[in-house]
C-alpha cells in the first residue's frame, strides 16, 4: 500500500463496569460516539509516524504524546511490521471526562479504522488490546477493556480474565436503554480508584460473585428484572458515590421513577440508569436533571438505547 487511502469510522461511547462488573462489564450506547478520520500510507521508504488533528469542539492534548490515541496505534504498527505513516483527524468527539468511556472511543475508532484500511489483519480481541495502551494512559498503567471492549464489538461485553485477555459478547434484551447524566464535576479517575481499599471482606466478596453471576444470567435469558436486581455492586460504589452529591436520594428517585437500577458510570462522576423503554428512559433522564440543578449543579443527559453494534465504517 503506497498511496494513501483513508476512511471514516464511528466508535460508540459505552457504560463500564454496570454496577458490579468492576473492570470486567461494559456496555455500548447507541446515540452518541467519536468520529475520526483515519488516513495511511505504507510501504518502501515510508516513515513510521503518527499525526493527529483535532477539526471537534472539544478541548484535547496539543502533544500527541498526551492523545491517547498515539500509544493505541503505535501498538497496531508495532505489531503489523510494515512501516506508515498515519494520520487521524478527529471530526467529531465525545466530551472528555463525560464518563461514557470519551478515552475509549478514540481508541476504538483509530485501531478499527486501520485496520479496515489495511484489510483487517487483526482480529477483533487484538484490536481490544491495542485500544487498551490508550486507556492505559489514561489511568496511569492500569490497562483496562471495560469501555474498549463495548465500543469496538458493541452489546454488553464480559471481560472473563485478562492473563490472557478473554472477552466474552453478551446478548442485549430488547427494548435495553440506558440514560446517563454528567454532573458538572470533576473526579479523576486516579482520585476514584484512590479511594478503592486494597482488601475486600469475603461476605462483600460473596455478594459482588452473586450479583456478576446474576447479571450475567439476566442478559442470557433476557430477564431485565434479574439485570436489575443484580446491578448491585457492594465493592467499589459504596467509596465512590461520595463524590456525587445525594447519590442514595437520587437512586431512590430515579427507582421510583420506573428505572430497573442505577449505579455510577465507570469512575464516575457520571451516573447511569437502566431501563425497560425509552418512555422511562426519558422520564428517568428528567429526574437526573432536576435532582443536580436542586444542588445548583449543571448536567448533560444522554438518552440511549444500548446498542449490539460497536465500531463501523461511515458512509460518505
Amino acid at each position: 500500500m503506497n498511496a494513501m487511502k483513508e476512511i471514516r469510522v464511528f466508535a460508540p461511547a459505552s457504560v463500564a463496569n454496570m454496577g458490579c462488573g468492576f473492570d470486567i462489564m461494559g456496555m455500548t450506547l447507541d446515540a452518541v460516539g467519536d468520529v475520526l478520520k483515519v488516513e495511511a500510507v505504507a510501504g518502501d521508504g515510508v516513515e513510521d509516524g503518527i499525526r493527529i488533528e483535532n477539526r471537534s469542539a472539544a478541548d484535547l492534548p496539543e502533544d500527541p504524546e498526551r492523545n491517547v490515541i498515539t500509544p493505541a496505534l503505535r501498538a497496531f504498527m508495532a505489531l503489523y511490521g510494515v512501516p506508515m505513516s498515519v494520520k487521524v483527524t478527529v471530526e467529531h468527539k465525545i466530551t472528555p471526562g463525560s464518563g461514557i468511556g470519551s478515552s475509549a472511543a478514540s481508541s476504538a475508532a483509530a485501531v478499527y479504522g486501520l485496520n479496515e484500511l489495511l484489510g483487517r489483519p487483526f482480529s477483533d480481541e487484538q484490536l481490544v488490546k491495542f485500544a487498551m495502551e490508550g486507556e492505559k494512559l489514561i489511568s496511569g498503567g492500569t490497562p483496562h477493556a471495560d469501555n474498549v471492549g463495548p465500543s469496538l464489538l458493541g452489546g454488553v461485553v464480559l471481560l472473563r480474565g485478562y492473563e490472557p485477555l478473554d472477552v466474552v459478547r453478551l446478548p442485549v434484551p430488547e427494548r435495553f436503554c440506558c440514560t446517563v447524566a454528567h454532573p458538572g464535576i470533576v473526579v479523576s479517575t486516579r482520585e476514584a480508584r484512590a479511594v478503592l481499599p486494597h482488601e475486600i471482606p469475603l461476605r462483600s466478596a460473596v455478594s459482588q460473585w452473586g450479583n456478576v453471576g446474576g447479571l450475567v444470567a439476566g442478559l442470557m435469558s433476557g430477564d431485565v428484572e434479574l439485570v436489575g436486581r443484580s446491578m448491585r455492586d457492594v465493592v467499589a460504589e459504596p467509596h465512590r458515590k461520595r463524590f456525587i452529591p445525594g447519590f442514595d436520594e437520587l437512586r431512590d428517585a430515579v427507582i421510583a421513577a420506573g428505572a430497573l437500577a442505577m449505579n455510577i458510570s465507570g469512575a464516575g462522576p457520571s451516573v447511569f440508569a437502566l431501563s425497560s423503554d425509552m418512555e422511562t428512559a426519558a422520564r428517568v433522564g428528567e429526574v437526573m436533571k432536576s435532582h443536580f440543578a436542586g444542588r445548583g449543579i449543571s448536567s448533560d443527559i444522554y438518552v440511549s438505547k444500548v446498542s449490539n453494534r460497536g465500531a463501523r465504517v461511515l458512509n460518505d
